[in-house]
């Protein structure tokens, strides 16, 4: 299973998502704020599979957290959340560095089905870069 970067400001909608990817078997590190997101990919080196962020949070949202993690871990699929439709769009800027948008509110099978989707194109994307390059 994957290691996933959690960035999510609202207590329960971070404690619903980490349980939701916990149920699918996923490591989850869960951050407040895209601040301490940033800090914990750091400790980690970068060894995450996924940032799920939302992106309106205090200290750095997640536009800039996704910014700053597709600059130094390039091989982090990233998956945003917003229940803002004027952040979504901001989003949609960053299609080469986001897999995709989550609008809030989200269902449980919602939440890990987006998850999945993001985790399997990161898998074709590997074996695509492996045949391309013979590795």
């Amino acid at each position: 299973m994957a290691k996933i970067l959690l960035a999510e400001d609202d207590p329960s909608v971070r404690g619903f998502v980490s349980r939701a990817l916990e149920m699918d078997g996923h490591e989850v590190v869960v951050t407040e704020d895209g601040g301490l997101a940033a800090e914990a990919a750091l400790e980690h080196n970068g060894e995450f599979d996924l940032l799920l962020s939302d992106i309106k949070m205090p200290v750095m949202d997640g536009i800039a957290l996704s910014l700053s993690i597709a600059a130094q871990y390039p091989d982090i699929t990233i998956l945003l959340m917003t229940g803002f439709a004027d952040q979504r769009e901001r989003a949609h800027g960053l299609d080469a560095l986001v897999h995709d948008v989550v609008p809030k509110p989200f269902t449980l099978a919602d939440i890990r089905a987006k998850v999945a989707e993001a985790l399997e194109g990161r898998e074709v994307e590997k074996e695509t870069l492996a045949k391309k390059f013979g590795a």
